[in-house]
């Protein structure tokens, strides 16, 4: 099977697909992924979980590892929800200012999640670590 990839610039989605973004603990989506995510459902005021075709994992913290929980969370999330495919932004690598092998490595237990869409650059550094 050929691994399928997170797109660049994701402008719609398909019904079962969510768009999973990097927020910040109030919601205030104002920039970066988080901006787009309004398109798909994001609710202002609400900093984690699914919104409408949207999963907010905060990432505006001062280390990388207060933002893994969110991503164990959102693992499991999307381990229940099968029927739905995740297509996973940089979190964390634009606004928020970590480095992409930071954020990257946190999605480990993601790389063999069938619904779960990585970014290249993400699969990159985990299947090379």
């Amino acid at each position: 099977m050929k691994r399928e990839f997170t797109q660049e610039n994701i402008t719609s989605l398909a019904d079962n697909e969510v768009f999973v973004f990097g927020s910040n603990l109030q919601g205030l989506h104002y920039g970066g992924a988080a901006w787009v995510a309004m398109q798909f459902g994001a609710v202002l005021g609400q900093g984690v979980g699914l919104q409408g075709q949207s999963y907010a994992i905060p990432t505006m913290f001062d280390s990388v590892e207060e933002i893994r929980p969110y991503v164990d969370e959102f693992i499991s999330f999307a381990r229940k929800n099968n029927q739905k495919k995740f297509l996973v932004t940089k979190i964390g690598c634009g606004i928020a200012g970590f480095q992409i092998n930071e954020i990257a490595n946190l999605f480990v237990d993601a790389i063999n999640v069938d619904n779960i869409v990585l970014p290249e650059e993400f699969v990159n550094i985990i299947t090379n670590n």
